[in-house]
């Protein structure tokens, strides 16, 4: 089940379980600790499965006219289960109902990490355009890879 979820406290919550659950991805302490602070003050959509929150997705205002998908998490065991998609289309919907025009994602590279490829793969299969590379935007190891998305 997929839900939008208002409470603050229970936004950090939930990012905290599920990030700290994936270091593999979210390993500098500082940064997880930043999007787990910032994600209170976001668009939060959770998934729950069995009473248990499993996966979360947070949207950015960066425009009046735009949102990034800012942070997106689902717990290993649920992974290519579909849950990541239904958030996306919660979040995506959720933004088309807020009157946003755009939404954009970043991420590493393709071609430079494994499972950086399969978030890539799985942004395309969303319907995300590339936009742009920016080869030093975080590290020259970890070029950033701008897609986006029409909303209308």
């Amino acid at each position: 089940m997929m839900e939008q979820i208002f409470d603050k406290g229970e936004k950090s919550k939930i990012a905290r379980k599920v990030l700290e659950a994936l270091r593999e991805w979210f390993e500098v302490d500082e940064s997880r600790e930043q999007y787990i602070m910032d994600c209170a003050d976001w668009i939060f959509i959770a998934a729950k499965e069995n009473d248990e929150y499993v996966g979360f997705l947070c949207l950015k205002e960066t425009g009046k006219d735009t949102v990034e998908l800012a942070v997106m998490g689902v717990l290993k065991e649920y992974h290519r289960s579909g849950i990541g998609r239904q958030l996306f289309d919660k979040a995506k919907a959720i933004a088309g109902e807020n009157g946003y025009s755009f939404m954009q994602v970043k991420t590493v590279q393709m071609g430079k990490y494994e499972d950086y490829d399969r978030t890539n793969l799985f942004y395309l299969s969303c319907g995300f355009k590339e936009f742009e590379v920016f080869p030093t935007y975080w590290d020259e190891d970890n070029p950033c890879q701008i897609y986006v998305m029409a909303l209308k």
